[in-house]
């Protein structure tokens, strides 16, 4: 906010009420939003605990149950890791934003934010915002995790830069159009089931080509775009045009979608 009172030449001060500008609103917005979801005990499960279990058991398992099959002539590690790079993204900004903003239009919350000089477009982009640092978090962590279990990733910082973005947007409108349909409660349950069904069968953590026939189908999945486009700038230092496309598929029709039903109350 700018200064309730301006000087005058007589030395006095006269009311100048007014929003700070729009740029300096966003980021104190994400700021809040940023420290709100890392202090929060469910949020950090979600984004940190739960993926590095993940990898390591993807990675100490695998090896016991020899699951070479499933990731061609790469290492576990090497596979793994970028997948589960791929489930923090998700479960950032699809599950733990449905929640919180769910119970944030439950309380009120979302309500009063419109209400304040903050446009409610820039609440939307402090929340995505919010969502990239957390991310930004969860990359040196998990990254961190894998190098310590071996992970040597190419150089691919377009192709994986690119995913995080569309991958954000993508999950973020999904996740922000869950929680305008449905009451706090029902976005809690369904948030959590579908974060469990792509987790098991969409094709985020593991190839495409690990799931046989369903493949075809999980690689079309937002999910499986997103696995599928990170893996392929930490495996092979590409861009993986095709999943990003839909991963940009996904994100306007979830944009249409909130745009078209999220309520704020």
């Amino acid at each position: 906010m700018t200064s309730p009172t301006t000087p005058t030449s007589s030395g006095t001060f006269a009311p100048r009420p007014g929003g700070a500008p729009l740029g300096r609103m966003v980021l104190a917005q994400a700021g809040m939003e940023a420290r709100l979801m890392l202090r929060n005990g469910e949020q950090l499960l979600l984004a940190l605990v739960i993926p590095v279990i993940v990898l390591l058991a993807g990675v100490k398992g695998g090896a016991r149950l020899d699951l070479h099959d499933l990731v061609g002539d790469h290492r576990l590690v090497d596979v793994f890791t970028p997948g589960v790079l791929a489930l923090a993204i998700m479960s950032t900004s699809f599950t733990s934003l449905a929640i919180a903003t769910g119970f944030e239009r439950r309380y009120g919350v979302i309500k009063r934010l419109g209400s304040s000089p903050l446009p409610r477009l820039g609440l939307l982009a402090g929340k995505v915002l919010a969502l990239l640092a957390v991310e930004l978090v969860q990359l040196f962590v998990i990254g961190g995790v894998g190098q310590l279990l071996g992970w040597t990733p190419r150089a691919g910082a377009l192709g994986f830069l690119l995913a995080i973005v569309l991958g954000t947007l993508a999950f973020a409108s999904l996740g922000l159009f869950v929680a305008g349909v449905l009451r706090a409660e029902a976005t809690l349950a369904a948030a959590n089931l579908i974060y469990l069904l792509l987790l098991a069968g969409g094709a985020v953590v593991l190839p495409a080509g690990a799931y046989g026939g369903f493949g075809d189908v999980a690689g079309w999945l937002p999910s499986g775009a997103l696995g599928e486009a990170v893996r392929t700038a930490f495996l092979d230092g590409a861009v993986a045009w095709r999943d990003l496309a839909v991963l940009l598929g996904w994100a306007l029709l979830g944009t249409v979608l909130t745009a078209r039903t999220f309520k704020w109350e």
